[in-house]
């Protein structure tokens, strides 16, 4: 009686091991096929080249492959929406851009996704927007693109990667202050916009400054939004240096879906902050005209819950989807 008594505990610590095993065993195993990253814009874009460059260093911290899948359209929002409503096992990444990570649930009607159906692994880097020209554009500057467009207003076309983009949104300040107008001219990605603006269908563009400065070759830019001059351009000026008060960039994070185990989510978040913190990492942003803002997953939850109401303040003061 005394020997069954005392084997109980022990049957019952067995018992609660077995019950544990599996979730241990499933977070080993984890990833157990191949990881999906989703991009969602097309390819050749700013938001295209970060996303394959971080598979490639994230591929090394998990131990397994990571296909790159651009689904493009509906400024971003057909690719969040397609990670949102992924199974919640960590297979499936998004890379995000803000602001249309934010922008794009306040603007539209029935939005796809909204902030809450995410889990966020962390930002990784941060690219200002900037508008530019053709190199054989006649406008020299942004004080040159100001007085232009008041001389005819509403027929200067500016092309961006769509409605709520950091770009589109960057275009809505600066036209609230400097009081003109621009045709907005909206595309499913950075590649076919440049290929209008070098094949002047379009007038001016808001290529960012990466994309700009890893390929100049027959744009020229004429302002940036950063808040300072930036280091991949430093002979352009910021819109505030220029009389405007416009600042905006394009932050690029890593989401999965809401409801994501806590033990992957901290798995992904461990990875990511290994591969940001990775000097070759570093390197290859570095040469892609990338600026690191590297904000690990719930700092970056409280950053765009800040945006989030600033946002819907500007929305209150000027519906931008009309612009």
């Amino acid at each position: 009686m005394n020997a069954t008594l005392n084997r109980r505990p022990a049957l019952m610590a067995l018992a609660a091991a077995g019950l544990a095993a599996p979730a241990l065993a499933q977070g080993r195993r984890y990833p157990d096929r191949p990881l999906e990253l989703i991009v969602g814009f097309a390819a050749g874009g700013g938001t295209d080249v970060t996303a394959r460059t971080f598979a490639r260093f994230l591929e090394k911290e998990l131990g397994g492959s990571v296909v790159v899948n651009n689904r493009p359209g509906a400024s971003g929002e057909i690719g969040l929406a397609y990670v949102a409503r992924a199974r919640p096992d960590g297979h499936t990444l998004g890379i995000t851009n803000m602001p249309g990570l934010v922008s794009l649930p306040i603007e539209r009607r029935t939005p796809q996704f909204r902030l809450d159906d995410f889990e966020y692994i962390a930002n990784l880097v941060s690219d200002p927007s900037a508008f530019s020209v053709p190199s054989a554009s006649p406008i020299q500057d942004i004080a040159d693109l100001v007085a232009r467009a008041r001389q005819a207003p509403e027929t200067i076309s500016f092309g961006s990667t769509g409605v709520g983009t950091d770009e589109h949104l960057a275009l809505v300040m600066f036209q609230a202050a400097s009081g003109v107008r621009l045709v907005h001219v909206p595309f499913p990605g950075a590649g076919p916009m440049r290929t209008a603006v070098l094949g002047n269908q379009v007038e001016v563009v808001g290529l960012n400054v990466g994309e700009v400065a890893a390929s100049p070759v027959g744009v020229r830019m004429i302002a940036q939004g950063g808040t300072t001059r930036s280091p991949f351009a430093p002979e352009i000026p910021t819109f505030q240096q220029a009389g405007f008060d416009v600042a905006m960039s394009s932050e690029r994070g890593i989401v999965v879906a809401k409801g994501t185990s806590a033990d992957v989510v901290a798995r992904l978040r461990e990875a990511t902050g290994k591969v940001a913190a990775d000097p070759a990492f570093q390197e290859q942003c570095r040469v892609q005209f990338t600026e690191m803002d590297y904000v690990d997953g719930p700092a970056w939850r409280t950053r765009l819950t800040e945006a989030d109401w600033r946002f819907r303040e500007m929305w209150q003061r000027q519906p931008w989807s009309e612009a």
